[in-house]
């Protein structure tokens, strides 16, 4: 059994020697980059209002995304919204094209997948509370099934900023190449 331990130590140490610290951080802003960087992107165009400065005049695809129930209530008219509602929304939509972009160049990384994690909570409650999306999109933890677009899902995306927040960006990034 000691030769077994061994061996199996000897590598996993030749494995973190090979691998060393790079390893993770880059993974993780290659996922997040593969996987979530156009889904965010795509979603945050959707918000958009009309010329060049739409990013900041979110349009009503933007109110009905981020309050779906006071969008309703206010009979879709985004001038009902208050100033600080407006701001929200803005904030929201910047964020979402934002965020993204800093994990995939790797600037200010931890500061971004911190405010990521903030993003994904608020968009999973205005999911589960805005959008009342029924219990099999919402899902649960330990079910059998790993299929839910809210539990099983964010919580994937959350170990990918998890990563970032402990690790950074690692050496391929902007972050890396500021501090020199």
């Amino acid at each position: 059994m000691t030769l077994i331990l061994n061996l199996y130590d000897g590598a996993i140490a030749l494995m973190q020697r090979i691998l060393g610290e790079w390893f993770l951080p880059t993974l993780a802003r290659f996922t997040f980059g593969a996987v979530l960087l156009f889904y965010f992107w795509n979603s945050a165009k959707t918000k958009l209002g009309d010329g060049i400065f739409g990013f900041l005049h979110p349009n009503e695809n933007a109110y009905i995304q981020v309050f779906p129930q006071k969008m309703e209530a206010y009979g879709y008219d985004i001038s009902a919204f208050s100033g600080f509602d407006t701001l929200v929304v803005t904030a929201g939509t910047l964020a979402e094209f934002l965020l993204p972009l800093l994990i995939v160049i790797g600037l200010f990384t931890r500061i971004a997948a911190i405010g990521m994690v903030g993003f994904v909570i608020i968009q999973s409650l205005v999911d589960v509370y805005g959008h009342k999306v029924g219990a099999k999109t919402t899902g649960a933890w330990f079910d059998g099934a790993s299929n839910s677009l809210i539990m099983d899902q964010r919580l994937l995306w959350m170990v990918v900023f998890a990563i970032l927040i402990v690790k950074g960006a690692g050496p391929l990034s902007l972050d890396r190449l500021l501090r020199r």
